[in-house]
């Protein structure tokens, strides 16, 4: 995609990590459509870098339709834990191609391979349909994200404990999405990472006592580990967390880092510039 100004699909824009991908797009020099749910959400989508609005439903064909037509390449982030998300991502794909668009880039997850994880396992249906599509892609499979931390770090500051569902001694890489909407919008507008699957992973590989001893660290106090025992959990999501009791989800930042030309950003730089932003409030 080379050599023009690309029209962009980014779904999900108004959400939480879709909504990162469209300012790196629009420094990208892309023309980003926002496809969203809520009409109300349209402005601050556009404040964000979108310069067209697509109003519509993942389980609407006909409103998908209307969203592909005329651009160039599809940025495709799932719902999470959405009832029949492969489905949804299939209808995409399907979108998609019927539209004529020539690139589609998938947020996906770190080992899709992993069946025993429902969030995980519904990734690969859509993977295999996109490489079955004939469209150009490229498919990223970040780790765990810094910003799923953002919800817990005012209980943490206020408690001095971090607690997650899971075993304290498991562990896990993760990523600042922010990066990886940085190699979302290089593979949507040059044709460096096309046909790739890169896993995308910041430096580590830390349990909750590594993680609550740098939260400690930044805060200035000291943090315990501890573990939840949260209740009204879906099926689905309690499968996760038994899995995480037993295993971790472990990457290396290689990928990214060549991705990026410079070191990703840092858990504990995360963790500081929320610190930061809690005292600014």
């Amino acid at each position: 995609m080379n050599g023009g100004t690309a029209t962009v699909l980014a779904v999900g824009a108004a959400g939480r990590f879709a909504g990162l991908v469209v300012p790196a797009l629009a420094e990208h020099g892309a023309r980003v459509r926002g496809f969203i749910q809520d009409p109300a959400q349209g402005d601050a989508v556009r404040d964000h870098g979108a310069q067209e609005i697509a109003v519509g439903d993942l389980r609407d064909r006909s409103s998908l339709d209307a969203a592909v037509r005329g651009v160039d390449a599809v940025f495709y982030i799932a719902p999470a834990f959405q009832d029949h998300e492969a489905d949804l991502g299939l209808a995409m794909v399907e979108a998609a191609k019927a539209a004529g668009v020539s690139r589609f880039v998938f947020s996906s997850v770190i080992h899709p391979i992993l069946s025993a994880l429902v969030n995980h396992g519904a990734k690969a249906p859509v993977e295999e349909a996109v490489l079955a599509s004939d469209m150009e892609y490229t498919f990223l499979h970040p780790a765990l994200f810094f910003q799923n931390l953002d919800q817990a770090w005012p209980t943490v500051a206020k408690t001095s404990v971090f607690a997650e569902p899971w075993s304290t001694d498991t562990r896990f890489s993760r990523v600042d999405y922010r990066d990886v909407a940085e190699a979302a919008a290089m593979a949507l507008t040059s044709d460096r990472l096309n046909f790739g699957t890169f896993e995308l992973c910041a430096e580590g590989d830390l349990d909750r006592r590594d993680v609550a001893a740098m939260m400690g660290d930044v805060l200035g106090q000291s943090v315990e580990a501890q573990i939840a025992h949260p209740k009204g959990v879906s099926a689905a999501m309690q499968l996760m967390f038994d899995y995480y009791d037993r295993h971790g989800l472990l990457g290396s930042c290689v990928t990214l880092r060549a991705i990026l030309g410079r070191e990703p950003r840092s858990l504990r730089a995360y963790f500081e510039e929320l610190a930061a932003s809690s005292k600014v409030h």
